[in-house]
């Protein structure tokens, strides 16, 4: 069977992440261990600990959501899980895709996802900049909505979820001023999210622009995989090419809707998310509602085997 493998992003963490999958699996510690060993504090201990508005602060949040998804990619490996024909990760998770392609050295990207954090933080202010999930609309009527209340600032569609869920990200007074346009336009709902860092905009560009001069000395190697894509669904191709789409992400939307639709029509009869929690696997059911498009998440040991079950037939 030809199957895929998504990364999620910020948004899947919480304390306690990952513990059930570790309970059984000693390399999901020693995974946490090793990006500590970068960083110089105790990853694990804070995604099990908290404090969650600690693990919650970006430039902590990236390097967790990394090791999580290599974590678990290495428990797959380890129990004879085969290599996918196809990985997407949604934002920072194309960073995890990377590593697990072995495109991109995992200690190097414990770095430079802390780094990129960093960045995004520093671009935007706190407060400043805010983020808010849209249920009901068109992606069409959502981005008419971001130009008119605009108002020469930013607010844009930010990331393409599935059918009838965007969110949107800029200035917080512009998404304040976009929620209500779309309110009237007859959104189901609309959401503040619990982050100040407007991703995917053109507030970006600083952290873009900084993230660009680190990629320079970052060593990348030939993909293990065959089709990785971005966050503009594209597949990734040489080094320049990979570094070039990882600077366009910060300032570019996210269209999962678009990938999860590409990787099935490339052939795809599973689909594997990656990391903690099943964020991406309920975005996957809504956006294909084909029940014999198996859509999985690997959170524990039953969990597991069920996914290596439905993939085994074909590696």
């Amino acid at each position: 069977m030809s199957f895929a493998f998504v990364f999620p992003g910020q948004g899947s963490q919480s304390i306690g992440m990952m513990r059930s999958l570790a309970d059984s699996e000693p390399v999901v510690v020693q995974t946490f261990a090793e990006a500590s060993e970068v960083l110089g504090y105790d990853l694990w201990q804070l995604c099990q600990e908290g404090p969650e508005d600690q693990l919650g602060s970006t430039d902590r949040t990236q390097p967790a959501m990394l090791a999580a998804g290599v974590a678990t990619w290495r428990v797959w490996r380890k129990h004879g899980g085969g290599l996918p024909a196809a990985m997407a990760g949604h934002s920072l998770g194309e960073y995890s895709a990377l590593v697990c392609a072995g495109v991109l050295d995992f200690r190097a990207a414990v770095s430079l996802v802390k780094f990129r954090g960093e960045a995004m933080q520093a671009a935007v202010p706190a407060g400043q900049g805010a983020m808010a999930a849209i249920l009901g609309l068109e992606d069409s009527d959502v981005e008419a909505a971001c130009r008119e209340a605009a108002q020469g600032e930013v607010v844009q569609a930010a990331n393409f979820n599935s059918p009838g869920q965007v969110v949107i990200a800029g200035q917080a007074s512009a998404v304040d001023r976009a929620i209500e346009v779309l309110k009237v336009k007859g959104a189901k709902r609309a959401i503040k999210l619990p982050v100040s860092v407007p991703s995917h905009t053109a507030l970006m560009k600083p952290a873009a622009e900084r993230l660009e001069q680190r990629l320079e000395s970052v060593e990348l190697h030939a993909s293990e995989i065959r089709d990785i894509y971005t966050v503009e669904v594209r597949k990734h191709g040489d080094a320049a090419s990979i570094r070039r789409t990882l600077v366009e992400q910060l300032v570019s939307p996210v269209r999962w809707t678009q990938t999860v639709q590409t990787m099935i029509a490339n052939g795809a009869k599973a689909i594997v998310e990656c990391g903690p929690g099943r964020v991406l696997t309920g975005l996957n059911r809504r956006i294909e509602k084909n029940k014999q498009i198996e859509m999985l998440a690997i959170e524990d040991a039953e969990s597991l085997q069920r996914a290596l079950q439905v993939c085994r037939s074909e590696t």
